[in-house]
């Protein structure tokens, strides 16, 4: 992402029903598949700002992973040096099975090459171990916000099932979130793609951008983290949350 956008979510991620309601809901899905003990290892891909590996200090060891220098920046004043992961070359200098949770919230996106990210989860992860992740959903929904946040994709359900082959993990949740968002998500997308064909104003501020009244953003947030842990397989969403469990190995040799 460009600095300006890591300098919009740092300013609006601690209370936004979006970015509050997303780290609410992966810290509560992990509490109830897999309750961390003090001396399990998280490791946050694409930490971002930090705040969601903070937030989770208090319950394990945590370290944090970017390759944007603009986040590193963030994450040097959350966190002490050995806690800050880079990657080397493609890999995240890490043993295998090191982990007892790999988060990556609304990463995937960023990467051409998403199954190889999910494969670099397994290698890390000990059996047992949890993956949460977090993704736009609906390419219907694909607007000036996904090219500003340098997305490649937004995902279906079957698209993201299909990064966790049942062979190597087992899915314990995969659903829409943000459902009764939708309908307003798309139409102010949709509205303002037609005010830009239209010829209005680059660089307007974006809805995105802005905190809502507290009372609809405390509505907004309720929603997202509540509705994120129904079992009933909803149709659509603004996003998806996927928390998937790494299968205890099988031979000797993993392909």
């Amino acid at each position: 992402m460009d600095a300006a956008e890591y300098e919009n979510i740092a300013a609006l991620e601690q209370e936004h029903w979006y970015y509050s309601g997303k780290r609410r809901l992966v810290r509560d899905w992990i509490q109830r598949v897999r309750p961390p003990q003090a001396t399990d290892l998280l490791l946050d891909c694409g930490a971002g700002t930090g705040l969601f590996a903070q937030e989770m200090e208090a319950r394990c060891r945590v370290l944090v992973l970017d390759d944007h220098e603009e986040a590193l920046r963030l994450l040097r004043t959350r966190f002490r040096p050995e806690q800050i992961l880079s990657l080397a070359g493609d890999q995240v200098p890490l043993p295998d099975g090191s982990l007892a949770y790999v988060t990556a919230l609304d990463v995937l996106e960023h990467v051409p090459d998403d199954a190889a990210v999910v494969r670099g989860f397994h290698r890390l992860l000990q059996p047992g171990g949890l993956a949460v992740v977090t993704v736009p959903a609906g390419m219907a929904l694909w607007s000036d916000w996904d090219v500003a946040l340098h997305h490649f994709r937004r995902y279906n359900r079957g698209q993201l099932r299909a990064l966790f082959p049942a062979d190597k993990w087992e899915i314990v949740h995969a659903n829409y979130t943000n459902v009764l968002a939708y309908p307003a998500v798309w139409a102010v997308r949709k509205w303002r793609a037609w005010r830009k064909g239209g010829g209005a104003a680059e660089g307007a501020a974006r809805t995105e951008d802005k905190m809502p009244p507290p009372f609809v953003n405390a509505l907004l947030r309720a929603q997202f983290a509540r509705l994120a842990h129904w079992r009933l397989p909803f149709p659509f969403g603004v996003s998806l949350v996927l928390v998937a469990r790494r299968r205890e190995r099988l031979n000797s040799a993993e392909s």
